[in-house]
């Protein structure tokens, strides 16, 4: 069976969501099973593993409709990608697409970075569910990355074809070098948040919550504009934030080490990598109470209302007890172990593999099923 994964959201210098699930899932499923990538530029390369690659056009060139005609001379049985929109026109392979999440349904602000014309097709698309529906019915079977977003892809009907759940995942944890040890508890009053400051993130509450704990520093881990720098500063004058404006793994990391807690009081999610990352480090996490971070976090995590600065404060007070820190911890490192990325391989293979036997070479098309 000829697997090509499309590779081409991968960044150049440092992985977003969707980069880091496209290299880790494709790097694991190359140790299962050959793999060719797709890629749109040489630099992407840098951040994925060592394996066979191509190059085709990016998947915001006016060609993606049609980059089925490219990616059909490498004679694949079955395309994977990491993504709903790649296009499928004149496709002569099984197709897999992925929804990572329903976000931008309810949250219909386009992630910044995005060039103008993106961000305005981006508004498009989701002021209604036909074009996801489109795109999805065009495809041979559908993935997601957690049961969350299954749910809702299924109440709103956004395909007829098979979903299959290959979950998002972290790389495995390292502990910091030189780190000092935590038998007796956290090493700091600090908190740690990381992820984008988009609306639906809510950070405004955690600023107000490191306003209500003023022996805490509050850690933003992320890149952050100046406008938002100020605007975070303005919602709690005496919360003690400590901007970090891009950490390096490593810095991220040792920062996780240290924390009480990561936290997190986002509105809606697709998966939510951070929790992950710092339960395997074995750092608890305190997150607004939303579905998804019910489904990842377990009884490992601590959960407040998303608007609660309250609640949220009485919950990482809870963590001063060096009892329930340690116990937390522990019930982290147990929970973040049922995130693999070898498993999510394995998953996806599968359906791969179901995918290839039905089709035999060139037999899959771009035909309505």
């Amino acid at each position: 069976m000829r697997i090509v994964f499309d590779c081409r959201y991968t960044r150049f210098d440092r992985h977003d969501g969707i980069s880091r699930y496209t290299s880790s899932l494709v790097e694991a499923l190359g140790r299962l099973h050959p793999v060719i990538m797709l890629i749109n530029d040489h630099r992407q390369l840098a951040l994925l593993p060592d394996l066979p690659w191509e190059l085709v056009s990016a998947p915001t060139s006016a060609r993606e409709p049609f980059v089925a005609r490219q990616v059909n001379r490498l004679k694949p049985d079955v395309v994977f990608s990491p993504m709903q929109t790649m296009g499928s026109f004149g496709r002569r392979y099984r197709l897999a697409l992925t929804v990572h999440d329903l976000i931008y349904y309810r949250n219909r602000t386009p992630p910044r970075e995005l060039p103008q014309a993106i961000r305005l097709l981006w508004r498009l698309y989701h002021l209604a569910w036909w074009p996801q529906r489109m795109l999805l019915n065009r495809s041979d079977a559908v993935v997601t990355v957690s049961q969350t977003t299954e749910s809702l892809i299924e109440e709103h009907r956004l395909t007829r074809r098979p979903i299959t759940v290959v979950r998002n995942a972290a790389g495995r944890a390292r502990v910091p070098s030189g780190a000092a040890d935590r038998s007796a508890g956290p090493l700091s009053r600090s908190l740690v948040y990381m992820g984008s400051f988009m609306p639906y993130k809510n950070v405004e509450t955690l600023v107000r919550v490191a306003g209500r704990l003023p022996d805490y520093e509050l850690h933003l881990m992320s890149r952050v504009g100046d406008a938002d720098r100020e605007r975070l500063r303005r919602v709690a004058p005496g919360a003690r934030l400590v901007f970090h404006d891009g950490a390096s793994d490593e810095e991220y990391r040792a920062v996780l080490w240290n924390a009480t807690a990561l936290v997190s009081a986002s509105l809606d999610e697709g998966f939510g990598i951070p929790l992950v990352e710092s339960m395997s480090l074995g750092t608890p996490v305190v997150v607004s109470d939303i579905p998804i971070f019910r489904e990842i976090g377990g009884e490992a995590a601590l959960f407040a209302e998303p608007h609660d600065d309250a609640a949220f404060a009485t919950a990482i007070r809870s963590l001063e007890s060096p009892d329930e820190w340690l116990a937390r911890s522990d019930a982290a490192r147990a929970r973040a172990a049922l995130f693999d990325w070898d498993a999510s391989a394995e998953a996806l293979l599968e359906l791969l593999s179901e995918l290839g036997a039905r089709s035999g070479r060139g037999s899959g098309s771009d035909r309505r099923r």
